[in-house]
């Protein structure tokens, strides 16, 4: 048996535009999905989901993973809990060329499925670090990063990205322009994540915005915009000193940025009441600079500030359903036990 766990992540800036071969900066977080790998005797895959917002789900089925399993769970969040684990198992029966290996698999998480929190990436992540490990082919966290993005190209069809799955893999700060990955050195960053108890479709949302991109020329540059607030962004955490608490003067132009971005992705038309609503609490409450992550429609919103006004806000705001303070994880996937 062997267990493995990731961490999920918050966009500094960035989401949708590295759709298109811009850069972002994803963070992880110290929220983690954690997946338990057993081998079996047979081509069997027996799942376990416990903690992906849903009930709760066991399922059983043979080796070919374009099966669906008929569980009393809707469709859409069963494709979305089974589909990464589908393709994680796939990854690594791969990596170790043993395409009959069956497993046994618990999935947990305190990362909400669909919120822009990085929950699919990583289970996936975790996923194919634990399998191969039970298949004694261990994998370095880069080559896990790419495997992982692999299964979840596949899994949405051709629009992932490498952000969420690299920065799960690696931990800490990345940068990810096209196929440049890599760690950056930048300091703790005062995290406070609002989370409206939604989420949404990370697909319609990608083609929404792929649409306007196509059909509308101010799209495409609003596009580009993003990706110059990224490289703004970037280059005030080279120069800050990773040792050291950030100042007010970083945390401020960092926040500057963030609205930037908050404003260009809600013109791209992927925001929403409860995003917008949560972002202005944050902002009224003295935070830095605070917008949506992930590929919004719902979910989680990300502010920069270290008192605790920001989190008392949100308590107070109608549409938060929870709110949390997120340490950055400078650590990416690890194994838990084996």
């Amino acid at each position: 048996m062997t267990i493995s766990s990731a961490p999920g992540k918050v966009y500094l800036f960035g989401e949708h535009a590295v759709v298109y071969g811009e850069p972002a900066v994803p963070c992880a977080i110290e929220r983690r999905a954690t997946v338990t790998v057993e081998r079996r005797s047979d081509d069997h895959i027996r799942v376990e989901a416990r903690d992906l917002s849903l009930d709760g789900f066991t399922v059983e089925y043979t080796g070919d993973t374009e099966y669906r399993p008929d569980v009393d769970v809707p469709t859409a969040l069963v494709d979305a809990a089974m589909g990464y684990v589908d393709a994680a198992v796939e990854q690594a029966r791969d990596a170790a060329d043993m395409p009959d290996a069956g497993f046994d698999i618990i999935v947990e998480s305190d990362i909400p499925l669909g919120a822009g929190l990085g929950s699919s990436a990583a289970v996936v992540v975790a996923g194919i670090d634990a399998a191969t490990r039970e298949l004694n082919t261990p994998l370095d966290c880069r080559e896990v990063a790419r495997r992982a993005y692999n299964a979840e190209y596949d899994v949405q069809d051709g629009q992932a990205s490498r952000a969420d799955t690299f920065c799960s893999a690696m931990g800490g700060v990345v940068y990810v322009e096209g196929d440049e990955c890599r760690r950056m050195t930048a300091p703790n960053l005062p995290f406070v994540i609002g989370f409206d108890g939604g989420a949404g479709d990370t697909g319609e949302l990608v083609a929404g915005v792929r649409r306007l991109r196509s059909e509308y020329d101010f799209a495409a540059k609003t596009v580009g915009s993003i990706g110059e607030i990224v490289r703004q962004g970037e280059t005030l955490l080279q120069n800050a000193n990773p040792e050291t608490t950030p100042g007010q003067a970083l945390l401020t132009e960092l926040g500057q940025f963030m609205d930037f971005d908050h404003g260009l992705l809600e013109a791209l038309g992927v925001s929403s009441r409860t995003l917008d609503n949560m972002v202005w609490a944050a902002r009224e409450a003295g935070a830095y600079g605070a917008k949506l992550t992930g590929a919004g429609g719902g979910g989680c919103i990300v502010a920069l500030d270290e008192t605790s006004e920001t989190e008392t806000a949100l308590e107070y705001t109608a549409e938060c359903h929870d709110v949390f303070r997120a340490e950055l994880d400078r650590i990416g996937v690890r194994v838990e036990e084996s």
